[in-house]
């Protein structure tokens, strides 16, 4: 167990390497210049060179990468170049925001995927199952901006009942409030999130309800709701805590474009910004920090995977 540990923190560290790599590369690549775009026209060209010297940017870019990483490592992600503001303040700032959405969504997304996935597979080729098949197939086509649009013309423009921008309201940072500006974007990841769960949770219910333990539960006269709850779920829900692990790339994805749209105040939104005003210190930190957050969520996945199934933590010993 401790031995595949060590051997999934050392694959974390070289992924978490070359992405490093990855971003700082792209990010040079990238055509235009940083500096003209934040320095007055009148400026003189000795204050623009000056300028790059003090940014580092006149340095070879080996070097210039080593520096960003050795002060990544020590909690420094550099200055923005919009507001001159620390890049780990500005994230921790909009994370709150980004965690509210997420996590909501997710949770939602596996509670209704628990009931759908369950029944639908236990009753494969019913009635039930097909409009399931139909709602996961729609949630995986359907764009998340496009729904999100189509939400906002709908609940927004045309029935005026929900907020279709921002957290909060002006002067008012109540809970009541706060659930009013969610429902739309947290619908948008929800419905995504539950489309993807949902399949994977009926495919194992589909597994297990074919097991010998299910025939002899059923043998004993043990009624189907509880074989299901008691006993089908519990195995089912094995897989899924991998599916949770991959599908963190994804939501975070989705909840990039879904605060765009509805404006959300978090770090999908700041990313946004940072990318159209070429702030390449925001860009690289939140992509860093994206990473790695995504990294240690497969990590802890694989980690809770090994303590609730005891074949994994035998063939690891």
């Amino acid at each position: 167990m401790l031995k595949k540990i060590v051997n999934r923190l050392i694959q974390c560290i070289l992924t978490l390497f070359i992405v490093s790599v990855l971003c700082f590369a792209l990010t040079k690549a990238a055509p235009g210049d940083p500096v003209l775009t934040y320095v007055e026209p009148n400026m003189s060209e000795e204050y623009i060179q000056n300028l790059r010297e003090s940014l580092g940017l006149t340095k070879p870019v080996y070097e210039q990468y080593f520096l960003w990483l050795g002060r990544i490592l020590h909690g420094n992600f550099g200055n923005s170049l919009m507001n001159n503001r620390p890049v780990l303040t500005q994230m921790l700032e909009r994370l709150p925001a980004t965690v509210i959405l997420m996590g909501t969504s997710m949770l939602l997304g596996f509670l209704i995927a628990i009931v759908l996935g369950l029944y639908s597979g236990k009753n494969k080729n019913g009635v039930l199952d097909k409009i399931t098949s139909m709602f996961c197939y729609v949630g995986i086509s359907i764009p998340t901006f496009w729904f999100g649009i189509m939400l906002i013309y709908l609940f927004s423009v045309h029935l005026h009942i929900l907020p279709s921008i921002g957290m909060h309201s002006d002067g008012n940072r109540s809970l009541g409030d706060l659930i009013l500006h969610m429902v739309m974007p947290c619908a948008v990841l929800t419905f995504a999130n539950a489309s993807q769960y949902i399949r994977y949770l009926r495919s194992s219910t589909i597994t297990e309800m074919s097991s010998d333990y299910v025939m002899v539960q059923k043998a004993y006269g043990m009624k189907e709701s509880g074989i299901l709850f008691r006993h089908v779920l519990k195995n089912a829900m094995l897989p899924m805590i991998t599916v949770l692990g991959m599908s963190l790339q994804s939501l975070v994805s989705g909840a990039i474009i879904t605060e765009q749209v509805f404006a959300w105040p978090g770090i999908g939104q700041l990313a946004v910004t940072a990318v159209m005003q070429y702030d390449y210190p925001l860009i690289m930190g939140i992509t860093m920090f994206t990473a790695l957050l995504v990294v240690l969520g497969n990590l802890l996945a694989d980690i809770l995977y090994a303590v609730f199934d005891p074949r994994i933590r035998k063939a690891g010993c």
